[in-house]
């Protein structure tokens, strides 16, 4: 009898042991350590979307400069020539784009500029004391976007920041710095830390 208590006491440590292993770990998928944590994050060169705002100078043509949105279906209302495919175009393309259109029995050599005057928001979820949508700046950290959401709740894991693209599915893990960047549209969800 003594030796099968025993061997249920071991058992039963055993269990426990593994139990707290597991809960140490946190949720199924369990945290990323730091040595799997992405250290810097590049952000590519910014491509238009719907709802960014882009000031266009044709020059020479006072008539055809203005400020446009990009549309939900991803064009801009251009006059003389209709609308013009922006969105998933750099600032250089848009100008090309412009040009190629105006080339098209309206202007013989358009010298076309473009430049962002209002991106996409941003989108901070988590442990913030303010999760929600915000205004993007241009060169936009973590940090800023978290003292813009009013700053961390005493939960917060300020070691890691997940962020998804816009467009993209999945979150990436990057280590939370002060230069880890924002994008615009980019969802950024500060996680809970596990003690």
């Amino acid at each position: 009898m003594a030796v099968a208590f025993r061997l249920f006491l071991v058992a039963l440590v055993a269990l426990v042991g593994a139990s707290l292993s597991a809960c140490a770990a946190g949720p199924a998928a369990g945290p990323l350590s730091e040595a799997e944590l992405l250290s810097d994050r590049v952000v590519p060169e910014y491509r238009l979307g719907p709802a960014d705002k882009v000031r266009v100078t044709v020059f020479g043509e006072e008539a055809l400069t203005g400020e446009f949105t990009v549309g939900a279906s991803g064009a801009l209302a251009f006059p003389l020539v209709g609308e013009i495919r922006a969105q998933g175009l750099t600032t250089a393309e848009l100008q090309e784009a412009i040009a190629t259109a105006l080339r098209q029995g309206y202007i013989l050599e358009p010298r076309v500029s473009a430049e962002v005057l209002t991106y996409r928001p941003f989108y901070i979820l988590g442990e913030v004391e303010k999760p929600g949508e915000y205004p993007y700046t241009n060169g936009l950290t973590v940090l800023n976007a978290v003292a813009t959401a009013e700053g961390f709740t005493y939960r917060a894991d300020t070691r890691r920041v997940f962020i998804r693209r816009a467009g993209e599915t999945g979150e990436t893990a990057y280590r939370l710095t002060s230069t880890t960047l924002v994008a615009p549209g980019d969802t950024v969800r500060i996680g809970e830390r596990f003690f």
